[in-house]
């Protein structure tokens, strides 16, 4: 009997083990999807919180927008302020004390060479003044006007440009009158410049330096390494020729610049350049074969190469302290045409070295050496009245400038000039630059 009913008790188990377990199982999955409705109940509320939040910044930030389309509606009508559209505009004063123990009937031997060229007068000078007014025109143009404010109460409109600042590709399109960017020094105020002249070889085939009317488009590569292309075409007012009166242009340039870093403390630039001009009526100073002064006038067509290098160094690029400058650039110039009505041709070179120490943080010492080679020249018919020389003229300067800001420098240049054969120039020259007002940035 007793076993009959453990036989009954585990049929009995048998039968409610699956039923228990099945219970088990329903219990766990209602558990479950208790917990992934809580689940999803939470995600979607944090999901519209953020679309709320999304919504409202939404809101705020095109209701900034229409606020300032509004204000500059209303700028573009009348500005809010008197200085709203003010260019910066800049004053350069510079005065010179010159000694030489030549006259100031200023030649280069064996070279026709126009323009404001030589040294200057002896004495106490006013120097050149330069007033700049710079300034963006809007989101697509900058404009700028420099006024030379010469010694003899003339003014000269240096530069009067307005350039792109929103072409595509990198392009850049000036138009107007500036200083060409051949070469190195060419595009360089006066007043930039380390010695109180420019090198021999820019006064004699430049006219000192070479500013015209015209257009330039410039290119800068995309690339780690700086690479700068550009052509300009211009009126060819080359060495104070008023340039010709013709349709287009009588003068045009190419030139390529490239540079870079070279470690953390030294940078390099170098160029090629061409400059071909149409001139008409350049006026030079020479000799007759008398010794008597005389006044050439040459028109024809001028060629110039330019090839042109710097190097700087400063620790860790930080020139406040000290820092190195070298540079220098050769110059050759073929020219053919008439000199006074004759037949004239001449092919010469000349170049330049300079080195600029910064020994002090406010104190700079400075070498240069200038040489100009006669090479090949024909005279013509004015070979008996012109003297024919195989001269090269050359030139030795010293400087020492003194630095209390960027804004002021006073210096002092030693120089032996011996432009012309017949007599070498010592020259003395005391010189202060001040700067008053915004002035922008100058070129590497």
């Amino acid at each position: 009997m007793h076993n009959h009913k453990l036989m009954a008790r585990a049929i009995a188990l048998a039968f409610l083990l699956p039923a228990a377990a099945q219970a088990n199982d329903s219990d766990e999955m209602e558990k479950l999807r208790g917990e992934l409705q809580e689940m999803k109940k939470t995600y979607e509320s944090r999901i519209q919180s953020l679309e709320s939040r999304l919504n409202q910044t939404e809101t705020i930030a095109n209701g900034a927008d229409k606020k300032a389309d509004d204000a500059a509606v209303q700028a573009s009508a009348k500005p809010t302020s008197s200085n709203a559209f003010n260019p910066d505009i800049s004053l350069i004063l510079s005065g010179t004390l010159a000694n030489r123990s030549q006259d100031s009937n200023y030649h280069i031997t064996g070279f026709q060479a126009g323009g404001e060229i030589g040294p200057g007068s002896r004495g106490f000078s006013l120097g050149e003044s330069e007033l700049g007014v710079y300034a963006n025109v809007d989101d697509k143009f900058y404009g700028g006007l420099n006024l030379a404010l010469a010694p003899d109460n003339t003014i000269g409109v240096e530069e009067a440009f307005i350039q792109t600042t929103s072409l595509p590709g990198a392009l850049t399109v000036k138009a107007g009158r500036f200083f060409s960017s051949i070469g190195y020094l060419n595009e360089q105020h006066a007043h930039t410049w380390d010695f109180v002249d420019n090198p021999l070889a820019y006064q004699a085939f430049l006219g000192n330096q070479f500013g015209d009317d015209g257009v330039q488009l410039k290119w800068l590569a995309p690339t780690d390494l700086f690479v700068e292309l550009g052509a300009e075409l211009s009126r060819g007012r080359i060495a104070d020729t008023a340039g010709r009166d013709k349709n287009g242009g009588s003068a045009g340039s190419v030139f390529a610049h490239v540079g870079g870093d070279v470690g953390a403390s030294s940078s390099w630039r170098a160029g090629l350049s061409y400059l071909t001009a149409s001139t008409e009526n350049r006026q030079s100073n020479d000799l007759d074969a008398t010794d008597a002064n005389v006044i050439n006038s040459f028109t024809g067509n001028s060629k110039v190469w330019i090839a042109d290098a710097v190097w700087k160094w400063a620790p860790n690029g930080n020139a406040s302290n000290t820092s190195v400058k070298l540079q220098g650039e050769y110059l050759h110039r073929n020219e053919d045409g008439s000199l006074n009505t004759d037949n004239y041709s001449a092919s010469q070179d000349g170049w330049y070295v300079q080195g600029v120490y910064k020994f002090l943080p406010n104190w700079r010492t400075g070498l240069r050496y200038d040489q100009l080679n006669s090479g090949s020249v024909n005279y013509g018919a004015n070979t008996a009245n012109l003297v024919n020389t195989d001269y090269d003229p050359s030139r030795i300067s010293w400087m020492l400038d003194y630095n209390p800001s960027e804004f002021s420098r006073v210096r002092l240049q030693l120089s032996q000039d011996k432009s012309r054969q017949e007599a070498t120039d010592n020259q003395v020259f005391i010189q202060y630059q001040m700067s008053l007002g915004a002035h922008g940035a100058h070129k590497y």
